[in-house]
């Protein structure tokens, strides 16, 4: 009996949908919105909970071609410039959790996905195909275009990100909305820095209001900076590539250690992206809801201060594989296989995205609250860096 699966959207998480679907036996079609498949964005991090998922579908060659493995989690003070706590990556991660951990380009990790799903008869990719609603009924789901063409599947999967119109209809709530927390983001080849800024490891420095990250990704040759810092949302606050005035985050890192610094100035040019959430899941029935089940940023946004946005949608994908593995019945059977899909994700979804924000407090901490991070890293660092209940998967 072929079992027919939709899915809304085009990015990172809902082609990690698409391939692990199929490889459960399902027919995908795939509807995006744009006229081509691409993906915005600068770079990622993917702890092994994600790249042992990513091992796991055959794209493990794919992953050590295109992605870095830093050797080391260094965090410092911004503005003195020392080492405030450490954890070791590479081998030992390997050793520790079975899988590495990795940082990758936002493009090169979906065009990993995008060459593997294009390699699978089974699913159908159609583009300029906005979902912009749906029908859900006892025996399927129909998607209708102005166009007058219609489709029809046993589920669809709302894995449209942010902004997503399967959510809204399905769970009638409000658009996300603004932090109030800025991203400035640049890519820089390492061979157009100076020899002392180079780096194959993951750096936070840590300041008062705000906080910088960079780490390596295209095999070792870019290194991705990204300062995090409060202020003044742009207008077009779903647009997350406004241009970014470098005299921004000039002044933003103005008075810090040297090093940091220097490195902001030798960046020429930076995007703005301006932060937006929802609160964490609240329960099962805000990820699934009869025929439909929502997958990735379109169920659980969360601010980038874990580094699982990518690992989740990717967990997500890997766990609705599983459960629709076991549908025999399509009619009868999907609603309970997409129940199970949610309940199996939803806490673990909602402590990431707990977490991530709390830990934006955390790095921009200012007077006490500050100084009591600072101690607490040089006393605990490694136990407070590493997250057993992260890594070793759900």
């Amino acid at each position: 009996m072929s079992r027919q699966l939709l899915i809304a959207g085009g990015g990172i998480g809902a082609l990690a949908a698409a391939l692990s679907s199929a490889r459960a036996g399902w027919h995908v079609r795939l509807y995006e919105k744009a006229e081509v498949f691409s993906e915005v964005g600068a770079g990622l991090q993917l702890g092994p909970n994600a790249t042992r998922i990513l091992q796991g579908w055959g794209l493990g060659q794919a992953l050590e071609r295109l992605a870095a493995f830093p050797d080391k989690l260094l965090v410092r003070s911004a503005p003195s410039g020392r080492e405030l706590a450490s954890l070791s990556l590479g081998s030992r991660c390997q050793q520790r959790y079975g899988a590495p951990y990795a940082t990758m380009h936002r493009a090169d990790l979906h065009s990993m996905l995008l060459d593997s799903v294009r390699l699978r008869p089974e699913v159908k990719l159609h583009l300029n195909s906005p979902v912009t609603g749906y029908t859900d009924t006892p025996e399927g789901v129909q998607l209708a275009w102005a166009d007058g063409y219609s489709v029809e599947g046993d589920a669809l999967i709302g894995a449209d990100g942010l902004w997503s119109q399967v959510r809204l209809q399905t769970l009638e709530d409000h658009v996300a909305q603004p932090t109030g927390h800025l991203a400035y983001r640049a890519l820089v080849r390492q061979i157009d820095l100076p020899k002392s800024l180079r780096s194959q490891q993951v750096s936070v420095w840590l300041g008062p209001d705000m906080h910088l990250v960079s780490y390596p990704v295209r095999g070792g040759e870019w290194l991705n900076v990204v300062m995090f810092t409060q202020g003044q949302v742009p207008d077009d606050h779903q647009d997350w590539d406004h241009a970014g005035l470098r005299d921004n985050v000039l002044t933003a890192t103005a008075g810090h250690c040297a090093a940091l610094t220097a490195l902001v100035e030798a960046v020429p040019a930076w995007r703005l992206w301006a932060l937006c959430d929802r609160p964490p899941v609240a329960s099962a029935a805000q990820m699934a809801c009869g025929r439909v089940a929502l997958l990735g940023d379109a169920a659980h946004p969360m601010p980038p201060y874990l580094a699982q946005g990518a690992g989740m949608a990717i967990e997500d994908a890997a766990e609705l594989g599983r459960c629709l593995a076991g549908v025999v019945k399509p009619v009868a059977d999907v609603p309970l296989a997409l129940s199970r899909y949610a309940l199996n994700r939803w806490q673990r979804n909602a402590r990431v995205q707990a977490r991530a924000v709390r830990n934006g407090q955390i790095f921009h901490a200012t007077g006490p609250l500050r100084l009591g991070r600072d101690i607490a890293l040089k006393l605990l660092g490694h136990r407070l860096l590493d997250m057993p209940w992260l890594y070793a998967g759900a």
